[in-house]
């Protein structure tokens, strides 16, 4: 986290999940207030010259500019610590800010990263395209199989990267198997944890070295505001990402760390409350006409349900499902939806359905998609808030839409 302002005499008692969202990390001004101050500031005065000379050298632990540390921030990456259990956390103004922060703070050229070909579009791009730039070299892998983990290592490997579950299939990594590859080489082992999120799987606790969150997702949950966030060692970020963020400034600007702040109080609740909602969908599409493939982690029919079982705590507020009457089919469905609304976002208080295929992997070509999984029927769905019965009404209303698809019109449309 930033530097406080009054170090603490010993470190704070750890709390349960649903208590450190509402209290920890909480630095109160002098007024004593309850609620969290927003503090909407570029720069910190100092009562001397010495005093800005020993806080500059790192003496003294207060504040020095907002985008190096800002008190606000700082309450939301001590915050997010605490409900990750890690020792220390840098906050970012995106998700993928803090996921091509945490790679590049610590590659260089000649150096070579591993990581799945089922990723998130964005940070495929990072590893496949943007790293190769700058002379790192990657490799692309089918994650599940820690047998190909192993192969891809090289002398110059220096970090694995891996999301899971995976967007948008829902496939699960090993993060201890991974790891344990990673450990035995002196690898770097980073999990993107936001469709699992920290109440749900915890990658330090498997043995991974850094957490990613885009706190744009699940952490708001309200769509209101970006913001990402790296947890790991006190040691890694002090010798790798603080000085990486204080000179380029992907920084988190304080009235979003503030909402994201509030958002926390009720993560457990809202999260909770749409993998519950998601199972029951899941369950409710299973074995539906129309449905050629459904994907949960938290059913027992899932390809790695033993892992799921092993590696998470419950299973997820997304769900992925095709259909056999391809493109026109999954846009049919959609169209039909009125609860549901059409978005890429995922994990808001909104339930949100996307076709993968033409939004968040379109830059794909049609035979990397299959690599992948997605195919013109694939979609995915984010469950929100909604009350659950209103929302199997909804699915009931774009299956029957999806229904009246002939299978040579949606061959045609694909």
């Amino acid at each position: 986290m930033a530097q406080s302002p009054v170090p603490p005499a010993a470190a704070p008692r750890r709390f349960r999940p649903a208590t450190e969202v509402v209290h920890g990390g909480t630095l109160r001004s002098q007024f004593s207030e309850t609620s969290e101050s927003l503090f909407l500031t570029q720069g910190f005065v100092y009562p001397t010259a010495e005093a800005a000379e020993a806080r500059f050298k790192g003496d003294d632990p207060g504040f020095i500019y907002s985008r190096f540390s800002n008190p606000t921030v700082a309450m939301f990456e001590e915050r997010m610590a605490r409900l990750e259990g890690a020792e220390d956390a840098r906050a970012t103004a995106s998700g993928m800010a803090a996921v091509t922060a945490a790679l590049f703070c610590m590659l260089k050229a000649g150096d070579h990263v591993v990581a799945p070909r089922a990723m998130f579009g964005s940070c495929l791009y990072v590893i496949e395209e943007l790293l190769p730039r700058y002379g790192v070299a990657s490799t692309l892998i089918d994650g599940k199989d820690l047998d190909q983990w192993r192969a891809a290592v090289q002398p110059n490997t220096r970090a694995f990267f891996l999301e899971t579950p995976t967007n948008p299939t829902l496939e699960i990594v090993d993060i201890a198997g991974v790891a344990a590859i990673a450990k035995a080489s002196g690898i770097t082992t980073i999990v993107d944890n936001v469709f699992a999120t920290a109440l749900h799987q915890s990658p330090l606790e498997l043995g991974a070295d850094v957490v990613v969150y885009s706190a744009t997702k699940h952490i708001d949950g309200q769509g209101r505001c970006l913001g990402g966030v790296i947890l790991s060692s006190k040691q890694w970020i002090a010798d790798h990402l603080h000085n990486y963020l204080r000179q380029t400034g992907p920084s988190l600007s304080p009235f979003n760390a503030w909402v994201l702040l509030k958002a926390l109080e009720t993560f457990p609740l809202r999260v909770e409350r749409q993998t519950a909602s998601a199972a029951r969908l899941a369950d409710h599409l299973a074995g539906t006409p129309g449905i050629a493939r459904l994907i949960y982690p938290g059913r027992a029919d899932h390809p790695q349900a033993a892992l799921v079982k092993r590696q998470m705590r419950a299973g997820s507020t997304l769900i992925a499902f095709e259909f056999t009457g391809g493109k026109a089919a999954a846009f049919a469905f959609s169209n039909a939806l009125e609860l549901v609304k059409i978005s890429n976002n995922l994990g808001d208080a909104k339930s949100l359905i996307t076709h993968p295929s033409t939004t968040t992997h379109q830059r794909l070509t049609p035979e990397a998609q299959a690599a992948l999984g997605i195919n013109a029927g694939l979609l995915r769905l984010s469950v929100g808030l909604e009350d659950v019965e209103d929302l199997i009404e909804d699915i009931d209303r774009g299956l029957a839409a999806a229904a009246a698809v002939s299978p040579a019109s949606a061959d045609a449309a694909a």
